[in-house]
């Protein structure tokens, strides 16, 4: 049998009448919801609404990697050059005939394309944001440029998704495909706020005092590079090397290789030399996630009680004790549970949430110009409804 392309764009016109007939379901939701209301509040529904889909491909992309579904269609963007495992039905036969504890079968090549239909239609959906703000460009507060801006991201996230396949789960583009797709979630929700915003006028953003501003920007900072810390654990597949809390293998400080552990443009399951990675590698990337973890935690609780002081942000304090609690629990029922289908996609839901609420905290205040919050508000700065 001849080598499948790596690319076959034979069946991207099938997929992308696909995405949007999945699409029309959430604009016909939007607007025969919100048909009467002026075009900024149909935008923010429409982008609340994208916001949860995007979660919901976020929570998917993480299922599909955690059951080694990432290879199940070897190609890009169909599967075996069809648009769907239907009418590759063949070619996978063959591929899991010949090896069937491989990564091509029948479920996991399902699971990667709906995962494929899913982001499809979340780029329609950012598609419709940017030409409908382009049109209305005038009558709204929010500049065009931000549904511009996450509409050519999610093309880059697209081109990422890409590369996962074509260049074999490496993991330094997994990792990267991971954070893109946290970085789709921030644009949204603060492209949400903006609209927001705009809807309230001079109500909008609530004033905070500069330290406090700090704390939220740096404490976001902070989860970023422990999110990009996690992905890195899971690209690896290292979360195992330490099976014992608190301590790993049964001391305070194990035996580590950073220098492989952290080389970071290299293949899969091989360290910098092609050589089978090392498991001190291993160790050494799991523990500084958990490591990490703590400070992070720390600073999480911290910043929650500081939160909890204003008023109007002690629904965003509330959110984000829930959530780094939850990251706790979910973190560690991977480690003493033998990383669990569930724990696991829970553990990135609950990275994705902390990027969710951080973003609209940010993008919800200012600093006050007399340096210190406004007693009360009346904003949630966590979260809003349609």
């Amino acid at each position: 049998m001849d080598a499948q392309p790596l690319y076959d764009l034979a069946p991207i016109a099938r997929l992308m009448l696909l995405g949007v007939v999945i699409a029309l379901g959430p604009l016909a939701w939007v607007w025969l919801r919100n048909r009467h209301a002026p075009p900024a509040h149909r935008l923010r529904v429409l982008t609340l609404v994208t916001l949860f889909l995007t979660f919901d491909l976020v929570l998917f992309g993480a299922f599909t990697r955690l059951t080694d579904s990432g290879l199940g269609c070897p190609d890009w963007p169909g599967c075996y050059g069809a648009a769907s495992p239907i009418g590759a039905h063949a070619d996978i036969s063959a591929a899991q005939q010949a090896m069937p504890t491989g990564p091509v079968t029948f479920s996991k090549a399902w699971v990667e394309m709906i995962h494929r239909y899913l982001a499809t239609a979340v780029g329609v959906l950012i598609l419709v944001l940017a030409a409908v703000s382009w049109v209305e460009r005038r009558r709204l507060s929010v500049h065009w440029a931000w549904p511009l801006v996450t509409l050519v991201w999610v093309c880059l996230q697209g081109a990422f998704g890409a590369l996962t396949v074509t260049m074999k789960l490496f993991p330094a583009i997994v990792t990267m495909h991971l954070l893109g797709g946290l970085v789709l979630l921030a644009l949204l929700r603060a492209q949400a706020v903006a609209y927001q915003m705009g809807e309230l006028g001079s109500q909008g953003r609530q004033p905070v005092s500069a330290g406090l501003r700090l704390a939220l920007v740096a404490g976001f900072a902070l989860v970023w590079l422990q999110i990009a810390l996690g992905g890195w654990v899971s690209t690896n597949y290292a979360v195992l090397a330490c099976s014992d809390f608190p301590t790993c293998q049964g001391s305070w400080w194990p035996s580590m290789n950073f220098h492989e552990g952290f080389t970071l443009w290299r293949e899969l399951g091989e360290n910098h030399r092609g050589e089978a990675i090392g498991f001190p590698a291993l160790t050494a990337i799991h523990y500084v996630h958990r490591l990490m973890a703590y400070a992070v935690l720390a600073v999480l609780l911290a910043l929650a009680w500081r939160l909890w002081r204003h008023p109007a942000l002690a629904r965003t304090a509330r959110l984000l004790l829930a959530v780094a609690l939850w990251q706790f629990v979910t973190g560690l029922s991977n480690v003493v549970l033998d990383w669990p289908l569930l724990a696991a996609v829970s553990h990135t839901g609950g990275a994705a949430a902390l990027v969710i609420v951080f973003t609209g905290a940010i993008a919800s205040t200012r600093r006050s110009p007399q340096g210190s919050a406004a007693p009360s508000s009346s904003l949630s700065l966590s979260g809003s409804t349609p």
